[in-house]
């Protein structure tokens, strides 16, 4: 399925990581307007100053990252609102190559207040992407209506496929993914500790371990599920403890 020579060749220049299905294969100070866990060139949304600074790295094209943004997400964004979260998304070329990094220009290519809304809807029509894949030609028709609905013109999107600059960027996010340990999306740090599923010493269970220890909420193990109202167990317990750092910090 291809959508312009340049879009391929960046997916050559990252021939190396060799990425499958939602498998694994610059830093810099946080910029005005980000958390202190943020680097240069982060996109995120929500205040800098949210007691809980959530990152993922997730690829348009990963199927599970489509199941967590759309069942998940939404339940995020009342945190966002409420100003008890920042959520930072940093971008990795799992799943198909060349539609993660056609995605992902897109997204790029739009004005940067409109970055998310474009992977929001990139994440609702991947199933609509992928069937039209099947069909020699329909994957670029889609990618298309997506970038005019998003008030990108047929040159605006063929000029945006065709920025080498876009599509080796995106190149180097998933590179810098990797060294920072990551090997497949979606993974979630919060406030700069690994959020990770897996069973613990004589469990059969798998269960969320957090910077390495098991998470406990009341008492019990919470299960590494990725639903929403797990991550909403998970996030009002870290907001619990916030709470409870300020206060005892204020005394």
């Amino acid at each position: 399925m291809k959508f312009t020579r340049r879009v391929f060749s960046a997916v050559a220049v990252s021939a190396a990581l060799m990425v499958g299905a939602c498998g694994g294969s610059g830093g810099g100070a946080p910029g005005d307007g980000q958390s202190r866990y943020e680097r240069a060139g982060d996109r995120g949304l929500g205040r800098a100053d949210a007691p809980i600074t959530m990152i993922e790295y997730a690829s348009v094209a990963c199927g599970h990252c489509a199941v967590f943004h759309n069942a998940v997400y939404p339940t995020l964004e009342e945190y966002i609102e409420a100003g008890q979260l920042r959520f930072v998304l940093r971008e990795m070329i799992t799943g198909s190559p060349q539609f993660a990094i056609a995605g992902f220009s897109l997204a790029r290519c739009v004005p940067e207040d409109q970055y998310f809304d474009m992977v929001d809807l990139l994440f609702q029509q991947q199933g609509a992407i992928f069937q039209a894949a099947q069909t020699r030609g329909s994957a670029r028709s889609q990618y298309l209506a997506i970038a005019r609905s998003m008030g990108l013109s047929e040159d605006d999107f063929t000029a945006c496929l065709n920025n080498e600059a876009v599509n080796q960027s995106i190149v180097e996010a998933h590179e810098q993914a990797g060294r920072d340990g990551i090997d497949g999306t979606p993974r979630f740090i919060f406030n700069g500790e690994m959020l990770e599923s897996r069973r613990a010493p004589g469990d059969s269970d798998f269960t969320y371990f957090l910077g390495g220890q098991q998470l406990i909420i009341n008492g019990e193990p919470v299960p590494g599920l990725v639903d929403a109202d797990t991550f909403r167990l998970i996030i009002d317990h870290l907001l619990e403890q916030a709470g409870a750092g300020a206060e005892a910090e204020s005394e």
